[in-house]
């Protein structure tokens, strides 16, 4: 199992990154997650244009999925003529929030054409080679976590989220704890929304988590710093993630 970042930007595309997308792949097998505002245009340096299998929303804010719509323009009118569905899992209304990007009326039923819709729910199953556990996350719109299993080894994805112990329950024992950390530890952070990389490391000790690796850090957000924070508190590897940052888990 080999995860690639190919943007990891919070809230927004910044001078050096994409917004959220990585690439996950096993046996073959091509899954995105996320594919926030710029990062199209990168994830074809890891992967063909059309050699993506399936599709992963966390949740629908634009630094999380916008470039969907712009993959669905690239699929629908390739000079080989329009290119197979692939599925996209994603929250409810996953559909309807991104054909809005066509313009007022939306473009649901050209995105249908293009994408198979599936509705994610806490729980567990299988996309591909993978076993996904998924658990809701605290956020201001509905928002998830994924738990990614393959040949004995197990990533954890946060997406967006504040404090909540599901970060804790989805990480347990992971080998690998990819976190949101959009702020540097501060009094009144604001709640419900985003976790520090203190907070993130506080979660990677309390799962036992082999390896923390800090995501979804803002621009202005120093990453030495971040990592030295979380290093104060989780005493496993720490790393920062930039686009092109590759995590092979043996398996």
């Amino acid at each position: 199992m080999r995860l690639t970042v190919v943007g990891c930007s919070g809230s927004f595309a910044g001078p050096d990154s994409a917004a959220s997308c990585y690439l996950l792949e096993a046996d073959g097998f091509r899954l995105v997650i996320d594919l926030g505002n710029g990062a199209m245009g990168p994830l074809q340096n890891y992967a063909g244009l059309f050699d993506i299998d399936a599709i992963c929303l966390s949740h629908l804010h634009a630094d999380h999925c916008v470039d969907l719509y712009s993959y669905s323009i690239a699929r629908m009118w390739s000079p080989a003529g329009p290119q197979p569905r692939i599925p996209v899992y994603g929250p409810a209304g996953t559909r309807e929030r991104i054909g809005l990007f066509h313009g007022p009326e939306g473009d649901a039923y050209g995105l249908a054409e293009r994408f198979a819709f599936e509705t994610l729910t806490p729980g567990s199953r299988s996309i591909g080679p993978f076993a996904v556990t998924t658990a809701h996350m605290n956020h201001p719109v509905e928002t998830f976590g994924f738990r990614f299993s393959f040949g004995g080894q197990t990533l954890t994805y946060t997406g967006d989220t504040g404090e909540t112990g599901e970060v804790a329950r989805l990480a347990r024992d992971c080998d690998v704890f990819l976190s949101e950390a959009t702020y540097l530890d501060a009094p009144d952070l604001p709640p419900d929304l985003h976790l520090s990389a203190r907070q993130a490391a506080v979660y990677a000790a309390r799962a036992g988590a082999g390896e923390l690796v800090l995501t979804h850090l803002q621009v202005w957000t120093d990453a030495d710093k971040a990592r030295a924070e979380a290093a104060s508190v989780f005493d496993g590897a720490v790393g920062v993630a930039h686009p092109g940052h590759v995590i092979d888990l043996a398996g």
